[in-house]
């Protein structure tokens, strides 16, 4: 992963998250919505991530949920942003989180995921 990519959130879509996740080692995904208040409050937090040590080699990107018909049913039925963990295009995790620490632990969770090597 190059420098720059490392600096921010990429935004991305349905199509581009598949390529991305076959593209990185690990990728982290926020799905958000701009009425869902806990997703607003969990930006900031989000963003800093990216610039946590250990995180160096994980690509955070942030959806769109009213363009992800999956995505926007789950955050209408919880009110709350969806985290969703990938490792080598393969979907670890996914959860409704409502905390930063509940981001944490889940960001933590894949970052000790040791992926599958031939």
């Amino acid at each position: 992963m190059t420098e720059e990519e490392r600096k921010h959130v990429v935004d991305t879509d349905d199509e581009h998250l598949r390529r991305l996740t076959h593209e990185h080692m690990k990728v982290f995904a926020k799905f958000t919505s701009a009425n869902c208040a806990i997703c607003q409050a969990l930006a900031p937090p989000f963003a800093k991530f990216v610039d946590d040590p250990g995180n160096e080699s994980i690509l955070f990107v942030r959806l769109n949920s009213d363009e992800n018909p999956v995505a926007r049913k789950l955050m209408q039925e919880k009110v709350a942003p969806f985290f969703v963990s990938y490792c080598q295009g393969r979907m670890l995790e996914c959860d409704n989180l409502t905390t930063e620490a509940e981001v944490q632990a889940q960001l933590a969770r894949l970052r000790a995921f040791v992926p599958f090597t031939a």
